[in-house]
């Protein structure tokens, strides 16, 4: 498998920083989740330990969804754009994607001539992450 996982890494076209845009998605209703980045690290443990796994750029660590709020999401597929340089992931989102304990990052909605938000926290952020976030 490992011979696999290291030839997938080579059809994936990071950019310059190392990363490339990662999208994840609720496998079974399609839903939008997140936008988050991803190295080649981040790409070999997501496909090891069928688990979500980022690159945090403010932290500059690598972060396992969930590992601090509880809010895994668990791979059923990755999927690469056709350019090479974007990732799908399709996912089994356990509660919220969101740090502000929404389902999904996309919560804000363009609607006549302003930002609307569109749905309310599903989890108070504080009871997330009772550490204060970078």
């Amino acid at each position: 498998m490992t011979e696999a996982i290291e030839r997938a890494l080579d059809e994936i076209k990071f950019g310059p920083d190392g990363l490339v845009p990662t999208i994840a998605q609720q496998h079974d209703t399609g839903e939008v989740l997140m936008l988050a980045w991803m190295n080649r690290e981040a790409v070999r443990i997501t496909l090891t330990e069928g688990r979500a796994c980022y690159w945090s750029r403010s932290r500059q660590a690598l972060w396992r969804k969930g590992e601090t709020s509880g809010q895994v999401q668990r791979l059923h597929e990755l999927r690469l754009d056709c350019d090479g340089d974007a990732v799908l992931l399709l996912v089994e989102q356990d509660g919220v994607a969101c740090h502000t304990g929404r389902r999904s990052c996309f919560f804000q909605a363009w609607r006549n001539g302003g930002w609307s938000v569109i749905a309310v926290p599903q989890i108070p952020p504080e009871q997330l992450y009772p550490e204060p976030r970078d």
